[in-house]
């Protein structure tokens, strides 16, 4: 199904058992809820739809998977070509033998720490910490409370820009801190996971001590993008926000949070462009005052307005 026009002219897109939507606002999910519209906003009906889908798309227009926009920016301008996003079709989450978990790419972390805490699958509880979802996390070896996307991961399916469907052994993605060597365009659609046998009720204990540790150090119930800077090698980011004196720092309605110095806000009518403005004033202030290049963790993607 398609509606309305954009810049991309219809004609040019495949057809999709799914749904197109032009101009799909982006705003009205990502953590920020701020930011351009899809130019195209892609929700295929299952693998093979999209599959086909981006086997017929033409190779020069732009593809970029999204999940819930829980680390990502996206600019004023908006989003050039063709932005993917997973509809709830891809989240189901189920047990295999030998403590494994298979999700799909849309499942969010809470929703497989729990699934796994059901089976007496530990090892998965730090994905109770991560705010997103399954490809998210694969993608961006997302991790949190000492461990990482690399440390469950035993292989993941992807749809590759030209519609081949494969499957990756974790080896062959190339993991490095919160970030992998996926190829432009692929969409992950499915991971499987590891973990050893545990007892569910200190599983469930152990992501309760994580819910509670985000609950107090973190602006949960605020309009953010999760967290903002890389660790740099023997710092914690936000200790060098804070010793900067970015504390509570404002652009507009953008504003580094007072509770957590590494999570910038949008207090209720920050643009992508406050945010992003401000996210660099912390990273010169940080340069200026301990000599260390603070690296974005949050994604930021699209046309400045």
């Amino acid at each position: 199904m398609t509606t309305a026009a954009s810049t991309l002219a219809i004609d040019t897109l495949p057809p999709l058992r799914g749904e197109a939507i032009a101009r799909g606002s982006l705003a009205d999910f990502i953590w920020f809820r701020t930011g351009g519209p899809a130019e195209w906003l892609v929700r295929p009906a299952d693998v093979a739809d999209l599959s086909e889908f981006l086997a017929a798309l033409d190779p020069v227009v732009p593809l970029f998977p999204v999940g819930v926009g829980s680390n990502l920016i996206v600019r004023d301008g908006g989003l050039p070509g063709v932005t993917v996003r997973l509809p709830k079709s891809f989240a189901k989450v189920a047990i295999e033998p030998g403590q494994r978990v298979r999700a799909g790419a849309a499942a969010m972390g809470i929703t497989v720490a729990s699934a796994a805490r059901d089976a007496g699958i530990a090892g998965l509880e730090f994905l109770r910490g991560i705010p997103g979802t399954v490809g998210g996390a694969v993608r961006m070896n997302a991790g949190a409370y000492g461990r990482e996307a690399a440390d469950i991961l035993i292989e993941a399916t992807l749809v590759l820009r030209d519609g081949t469907v494969e499957t990756w052994p974790a080896g062959r993605l190339g993991y490095t801190y919160r970030h992998s060597e996926l190829p432009q365009g692929a969409v992950v659609v499915e991971a499987l996971f590891a973990g050893t046998q545990g007892e569910p009720a200190a599983i469930g204990a152990e992501m309760d001590r994580i819910a509670a540790e985000r609950e107090a150090s973190q602006p949960l119930r605020s309009r953010t993008g999760g967290s903002t800077f890389k660790n740099p090698d023997g710092h914690k980011a936000w200790a060098l926000v804070d010793a900067a004196g970015c504390r509570g720092l404002r652009r507009g309605d953008a504003q580094v949070s007072e509770k957590h110095c590494n999570f910038l806000l949008n207090l209720g009518a920050a643009s992508a462009a406050d945010i992003e403005a401000l996210g660099e004033e912390v990273r010169a202030r940080v340069k200026a005052q301990s000599g260390i290049d603070l690296e974005w963790e949050i994604q930021r993607v699209g046309v400045r307005a």
